[in-house]
């Protein structure tokens, strides 16, 4: 895994990459945030859905809500960005419309899209 500081508007974000899932699971996605924690003092993370399990994408597992929650308590902020055409579960459609109104969790197309999100709501 890599972490890449994009900074816009002296604002930072932690733009994360790697060759492998990332978030597989609720304890991975707590490494995570711990790992952005400790060592950059971000709390606001841009990252491709390719490195989430596709588990995370199906509601009905919880995943995605055990996810989410645990970055809210910890007061971080997560923009997840790619492509979501081939989902076609309503309930999940209706998770990201929700999302994005929010201030927390946000689903946008690309990482520009992404950091700019999450810059905007830092400014509010």
């Amino acid at each position: 895994m890599n972490i890449e500081i994009i900074n816009k508007n002296n604002i930072d974000v932690a733009h994360v990459t790697a060759d492998d899932l990332v978030i597989t699971d609720l304890q991975s996605a707590i490494d995570l945030i711990m790992t952005v924690n400790y060592e950059y003092g971000i709390n606001d993370i841009a990252i491709s859905k390719n490195l989430i399990t596709d588990k995370f994408f199906i509601l009905s597992s919880g995943l995605a809500g055990e996810v989410l929650q645990k970055f809210i308590n910890y007061r971080f902020r997560i923009a997840i960005y790619g492509d979501y055409s081939k989902y076609s579960s309503k309930p999940l459609k209706d998770f990201i419309y929700e999302s994005n109104n929010g201030r927390d969790v946000y689903f946008t197309e690309d990482l520009n899209g992404a950091v700019n999100k999450l810059v905007a709501l830092k400014r509010r």
